[in-house]
């Protein structure tokens, strides 16, 4: 694990005691119906959750489906873990997005919520997915980036060391580019913009 994942899965262990409750007003006014618009577009029966978190997510996968979740926050997981008591469906384990332990073609569907803001290596995490998502499997992702509106973009590379120093996210990551720069081709990727340019719901067909 290098020295920057480090870094930043401290920073997640730290914060995981108050993060639900940082994110609360966002969860209230749009967040909770953008999850319900992510895993509606999900297709089993193996789904991989990359960055799960505090497992916000968790309950509103259909009991029929097998799912996989990954963090690399220990103090996140055990959060998580108290919100999934009795879903046996459902198991969550420790691993770095960016390596992941997977074999190649292992999951139907591959979902990630506000992740690759704060992946170290971005491209390597999704490289990763590319890799353990079978041929012609989905990547459904729910992430904010950079907005392309000048001064707005401009804003968020200014006050980015804000969230990256307090919890290790970054508000002005291109998302997009980075996708392609994983081996995705423009053809694969569908995208709806959710709040302005900021916030999208990215579909990946993964064409091997």
């Amino acid at each position: 694990m290098s020295n920057e994942t480090k870094k930043i899965k401290g920073r997640y262990n730290r914060i995981s005691k108050i993060y639900d409750i940082l994110e609360q007003p966002m969860e209230v006014m749009t967040m909770s119906k953008w999850r319900e618009k992510l895993i509606e577009n999900i297709a089993g029966p193996k789904i991989l959750e990359v960055g799960v978190g505090t497992g916000k997510n968790l309950l509103i996968y259909p009991n029929k489906l097998e799912i996989t979740g990954i963090d690399f926050s220990e103090n996140m997981l055990e959060k998580a873990n108290q919100k999934i008591k009795g879903k046996e469906n459902i198991t969550l384990i420790e691993m770095d997005a960016q390596k992941m332990s997977f074999a190649d073609n292992t999951f139907d569907t591959i979902v990630t919520s506000c992740v690759f803001c704060s992946v170290p290596d971005p491209v390597e995490g999704l490289k990763e997915m590319r890799r353990v998502c079978r041929p012609d499997g989905k990547i459904i992702m729910l992430e904010h980036m950079r907005s392309h509106h000048n001064i707005v973009g401009e804003f968020m590379d200014v006050v980015n060391f804000i969230p990256l120093h307090t919890w290790g996210a970054n508000i002005n990551r291109e998302t997009i580019a980075n996708i392609l720069k994983a081996g995705f081709k423009e053809e694969e990727i569908e995208t709806q913009d959710l709040w302005s340019d900021i916030v999208k719901l990215i579909e990946i067909r993964n064409k091997k």
